[in-house]
């Protein structure tokens, strides 16, 4: 088998969480009324800028988001990040082990986790709001005061090795390839130590580099905790480096046309050639009714649309057998060169529902909202509220998304290629077919036809 990518609370009262139940209690108002008496969202702010959304319940979730992730280990050993995010939360300056952390959480029914992705790395920890002092503490020394001890980055060394080895064993190819067109993509500058990590955390674990969200806890209290755990004398950083995009043009969040990226991504949509029910499977989409329904061969078609602060890759992700990959890379630059032509009507209004479907279905989920929060100050510091978003989209024109195509079928594309690739086109091949009219490659590799 190969397989290729191509781019181109609030606590209100034992009573209160029966009120809103369903029941009795209202029994003649209609779903397309709100109730009366629920609580609306508070959105605090710390000089005059969005920290975080206030939701009732009794659990809360805070958190520290940090401008920090692979993308910015060009002068660092690569996978210092994930070093990072498997050491979070072990012994600080205050607690000697990490089932001392666990066990003061515990306390609090409490739990804690970290996530690091490209460019963020997140630390976060969920528990009763009445406890939100003492797990706030803990929240800042992990980030803050980690010891990394030499006998604990020895352990995670032997865990991310066993990782590596098993990810290389599984079936799967899409994490790996999603590694592999990173590569491909940016220019990127294990033998990790504690000198290296404190290194890196001097450099990007800055006051100017990290963002305060919480969701269902008292805005008060929380900016109460932010102060007292986490001002102090700002620490600039010496030596900042980011891996250099070496694609050609391409869209980042920040800028206007990431609306029309996202619908676009949307419509070419795409997934397995067989998987399980459920909704949403978009079979409407252009890769299921144009590759997957009339190429039975291929086994999996799909668009992803990753996006940063400065850069973005659209992608398309497509598996297929070795002897076919010639074929498979024709139809994927093929639909490349289709993004640019017309957009249907109705195919636009399902992929703006679609979209606006999904952010509000993730919206409707705790972590969810807090690292939407967080992410949003953290790269703009503001943060737009869903109904801004769905307007947005709702407003978007049919020549947005024509017009976005046609730049990014200017550029120079970015491939990654896993499994047996003797038959796979050069690099100058999918370049010149992207650039063509039709999409096709050169003759050379239409012996299938």
């Amino acid at each position: 088998m190969a397989a290729m990518v191509l781019a181109a609370t609030r606590s209100f009262g034992p009573p209160a969480y029966r009120r809103f139940s369903s029941g009795g209690t209202y029994p003649n108002i209609p779903l397309s009324s709100p109730l009366p008496g629920v609580p609306k969202h508070v959105f605090a702010t710390v000089d005059g800028q969005e920290k975080f959304e206030s939701k009732f319940g009794q659990f809360c979730i805070v958190g520290i988001l940090i401008n920090s992730g692979s993308r910015y280990e060009a002068t660092y050993l690569s996978g210092i990040a994930h070093f990072l995010e498997k050491l979070a939360f072990s012994s600080t300056a205050r607690f000697n082990s990490k089932d001392e952390i666990l066990l003061t959480l515990e306390k609090h029914g409490g739990i804690c986790d970290c996530q690091t992705s490209s460019d963020t790395t997140m630390y976060a920890v969920s528990a009763d709001s009445k406890g939100l002092d003492t797990v706030f503490g803990l929240l800042a020394d992990a980030v803050l005061q980690p010891q990394l001890t030499d006998e604990e980055v020895e352990m995670m060394r032997m865990a991310v090795q066993f990782e590596l080895e098993d990810l290389n064993m599984q079936p799967d190819p899409e994490p790996l390839l999603t590694e592999m067109i990173h590569e491909a993509a940016y220019r990127l500058y294990l033998n990790i130590n504690r000198e290296v990590l404190h290194s890196y955390l001097r450099n990007y674990y800055t006051p100017d580099r990290v963002v305060l969200a919480g969701v269902s806890v008292e805005d008060e209290h929380l900016v109460e905790c932010a102060r007292k755990y986490l001002l102090g004398g700002a620490r600039r950083p010496w030596m900042l480096t980011v891996a250099q995009y070496t694609g050609g043009i391409s869209c980042s969040f920040l800028e206007e046309d990431f609306i029309p990226f996202a619908l676009l991504n949307m419509m070419m949509g795409g997934g397995g050639s067989f998987s399980a029910g459920g909704p949403g499977k978009g079979i409407f989409s252009r890769l299921y009714l144009d590759v997957l329904s009339r190429h039975h061969w291929i086994y999996n078609a799909t668009s992803y649309y990753l996006s940063y602060e400065d850069t973005g890759l659209l992608c398309i992700l497509a598996i297929a057998d070795p002897r076919q990959v010639p074929e498979m890379v024709e139809i994927i630059t093929k639909e490349f060169i289709l993004m640019g032509g017309t957009v249907d009507a109705v195919e636009r209004e399902r992929a703006k529902t679609q979209l606006t479907s999904m952010l509000m279905m993730n919206l409707e989920s705790r972590p969810v909202i807090f690292e939407d929060v967080g992410r949003q100050v953290l790269a703009t510091r503001s943060r737009k509220l869903p109904q801004e978003l769905c307007t947005f989209i709702r407003n978007e024109k049919p020549e947005d998304v024509k017009r976005v195509a046609s730049k990014i079928l200017q550029g120079k594309p970015a491939e990654a290629a896993l499994g047996k690739l003797t038959d796979l086109p050069t690099d100058e091949h999918i370049q010149t077919a992207l650039w063509s009219k039709d999409g096709r490659l050169l003759r050379t590799y239409r012996n299938f036809r």
